[in-house]
C-alpha cells in the first residue's frame, strides 16, 4: 500500500498529483486538500539493570522471531519519554525512568525507502526489574549481560546501540567476560523484594 489517498477524505473528489509547496503531492481535484506524508516516529529504550540490558522477542513483523530494545511508535500528541513508558508498560509491564537521547536513527521499510525516524534513548527500571508479563508486540523478554545478547537480532538500531553498550560494559573487557559483581546485584535485588 503506497499510503497515498485515492479520493479526498474530505469531499470525495479524486486525487490528482501536482507541484505544491516545492514538491509534487497528492491534491483534491474538487476542493484542493493536500495531503503530506508525515514521518514515522520510533521510540526505543536501552534499559540496563545489574550490567544486563533488557531485551523483547518480537510477535510481530517486522522481524517477528528476532530480538529487539523494546520501544514502538509514538502515538499523536505524545512526548517521545511519555510514548516509550506507555511502550514499556504495554510489552513488559515495567516501570522505567527514561534518560538522555542516544541517538537518532533512520526508519527504512521493506523497500530501504525512509520512512520516518527512531529515537534512541537509556532507561532504568524505576521500580523492581522484574518481568512480569509479556504481551503486546513482545512474545519473550529478558535480562542479557553482553556475552549472552542473542543471535538473531531484529532491527540495525537494535545492533548498534548493543555494540556501543557491549564496548562500554563494565562487566565486558572486549576479550572475554568479566564476572559482575555479584554482591552489588544481590544488593540491587533485594532493595525490590
Amino acid at each position: 500500500m503506497s499510503g497515498k489517498f485515492r479520493y479526498c477524505p474530505y469531499c470525495t473528489g479524486p486525487i490528482v498529483e501536482e507541484v505544491r509547496f516545492n514538491a509534487v503531492r497528492p491534491v483534491c481535484s474538487a476542493c484542493g486538500f493536500v495531503q503530506f506524508h508525515d514521518p514515522k516516529v520510533a521510540v526505543i529504550a536501552l534499559v540496563e539493570h545489574c550490567s544486563r540490558v533488557l531485551l523483547i522477542q518480537r510477535a510481530v513483523d517486522p522481524a517477528k522471531g528476532k530480538w529487539s530494545l523494546p520501544g514502538g511508535y509514538m502515538d499523536a500528541g505524545e512526548m517521545p519519554q511519555g510514548a516509550l513508558m506507555r511502550e514499556l508498560q504495554e510489552e513488559v509491564g515495567l516501570s522505567v525512568k527514561i534518560g538522555e537521547l542516544i541517538e537518532i536513527f533512520p526508519m527504512v521499510n521493506y523497500d530501504e525507502e525512509r520512512i520516518g525516524i527512531v529515537l534512541a534513548f537509556e532507561g532504568e527500571p524505576s521500580g523492581s526489574p522484574d518481568i512480569p508479563f509479556v504481551a503486546d508486540d513482545a512474545q519473550d523478554a529478558g535480562w542479557f549481560l553482553p556475552d549472552e545478547i542473542p543471535s538473531e537480532l531484529a532491527f540495525e538500531s537494535t545492533e548498534t546501540l548493543l555494540d556501543s553498550w557491549k564496548s562500554s560494559s563494565p562487566v565486558w573487557s572486549g576479550d572475554g567476560r568479566q564476572e559482575p559483581d555479584v554482591g552489588n546485584i544481590s544488593h540491587i535485588e533485594q532493595d525490590y523484594k
